[in-house]
């Protein structure tokens, strides 16, 4: 029987985190395909792939191409109706969890999964991501997800454009994900019995993510608000990412990310395509409630025709 899903791992210099989330992908039931992207390793990360993990498909970059153009040309390697996505510093807890994710999507409208997780490094007990109040059928749907844990439908993703290359990392997941509700398709909270641990990788680059992070915010803004929100959007951003700064010790970062976001946002004008109003209702309250059912939150982008 033919893979319904490919689980899709992206990675550059992590050759040894990269062994352990391997070994946990192939574990998985039913079979899915693994695709690896070595975007431009130098650490020997493709040779270990192809000697260690022959059932893995491995396709290696010369020179780094980021993040986010690596996952939208990794999807259009993609022969499965749908995408499986970890980083290379996570790991399944559970050989089942494809398996009860591909059930979170045979649902109608449901266009993602964000599959449960836990940042096992962020503290003593590790932050964890908002969770189904139950695990029964009722469909909980969110705002967004996180790109070490998710699932979603490879030709909606490729039909909508994937991720803004532009962005070249950080904040491109809630940015499609705006695009994804606006396009009327959900997505839903994964009902994985246990989490994908992320064991988040000491070798992150905490200014490059301070800088786009801010940049990246307010470019999403700009590009996808409508015009009479999108000041006081900038603002609110602008505003959280100094106290942020504050807060963690890296207030130039943040500063030099909101410059950036303020001056390229005018550069992508005729880029501008904002969502409807009724779908910047929606996310702000999925944002703020993390956890809503769908029969409750849908008529309120789909209002019923009048009869």
């Amino acid at each position: 029987m033919s893979a319904q899903a490919t689980i899709v791992i992206t990675t550059k210099n992590r050759r040894d985190e990269l062994r352990a989330a391997l070994e946990s992908a192939l574990r998985q039931r039913g079979m899915p395909a693994v695709l690896v992207w070595d975007d431009g390793s130098t650490d020997g990360t493709a040779e270990m792939v192809r000697k260690e993990f022959p059932a893995v498909r491995v396709h290696r970059e010369p020179e780094s191409v980021g993040l986010i153009v690596a996952r939208n040309r990794a999807a259009h390697l993609v022969d499965t109706p749908v995408i499986v996505s970890i980083d290379d510093d996570a790991e399944f807890t559970a050989d089942d969890t494809v398996e009860q994710t591909l059930r979170d999507l045979d649902s109608p409208r449901i266009g993602a999964v964000a599959i449960p997780h836990v940042d096992v490094n962020k503290d003593a007990d590790g932050w964890q991501a908002p969770q189904v109040p139950d695990r029964g059928d009722t469909v909980w749907v969110t705002s967004s997800y996180v790109g070490t844990a998710h699932a979603i439908r490879r030709d909606l993703f490729v039909e909508l454009g994937g991720y803004r290359e532009d962005f070249f990392r950080q904040g491109e997941e809630l940015d499609f994900c705006l695009r994804l509700l606006n396009a009327g398709w959900w997505v839903r909270l994964g009902r994985a019995a246990r989490p994908i641990h992320h064991l988040e990788s000491p070798k992150r680059d905490f200014r490059a993510m301070d800088v786009y992070g801010r940049r990246n915010e307010i470019l999403h803004i700009w590009l996808n608000v409508p015009g009479r929100w999108v000041l006081p959007h900038v603002a609110f951003r602008a505003l959280k990412g100094v106290r942020l700064g504050l807060q963690v010790g890296r207030l130039r970062n943040m500063l030099v990310g909101i410059g950036q976001g303020l001056t390229l946002a005018p550069r992508t004008w005729g880029r501008r395509s904002p969502v409807r109003v009724a779908t910047v209702r929606v996310d702000h309250r999925l944002r703020r409630e993390q956890a809503v059912r769908l029969e409750d939150i849908a008529p309120a982008l789909h209002p019923p025709e009048a009869s």
